[in-house]
């Protein structure tokens, strides 16, 4: 089930957030991560986040934060990725936004390819200031 983050979520959500990143961006030192967890947990309450809880063991399964219309972020835990969990997110936030912007790293290519599957377009290339690391601007619109 997907709803909306409640205040509770904090810690699970936060793990997916590390772990996600940690697992999907090998490229970029996990000391880099790990010195915006503060930050991060202190911004992430204030956006719009989503989260998809498991039915059955009411574990947080995934989430995706939004700024806007601009996907700050989809994160699946990891023995669950290629379930549909992270399509399920989208396609939600999809339905409640008109038009969608992300970046993502270039090296991410599971990432682009599953958003570019889900009818994202590049629109640009650039370089993450903080990483060093080429990334894309992706856009989807109904």
């Amino acid at each position: 089930m997907i709803r909306k983050f409640q205040p509770s979520d904090l810690e699970a959500v936060m793990d997916l957030w590390l772990h996600g990143n940690t697992e999907a961006h090998d490229f970029v030192a996990e000391e880099y991560w790990r010195q915006h967890f503060d930050e991060v947990k202190e911004m992430l309450p204030k956006a719009e986040l989503y989260v998809y809880e498991n039915d059955n063991t009411t574990a947080l399964d995934g989430f995706v934060g939004l700024s806007g219309s601009y996907i700050a972020g989809i994160f699946v835990k990891g023995n669950v990725r290629s379930q549909g969990i992270g399509k399920q997110l989208l396609d939600y936030v999809k339905t409640i936004k008109g038009n969608l912007t992300l970046k993502v790293y270039e090296r991410n290519e599971r990432a682009v390819k599953f958003y570019q599957r889900e009818g994202f377009l590049v629109q640009s290339q650039g370089i993450d200031d903080d990483t060093g690391e080429q990334e894309y601007l992706m856009v989807w619109s109904i």
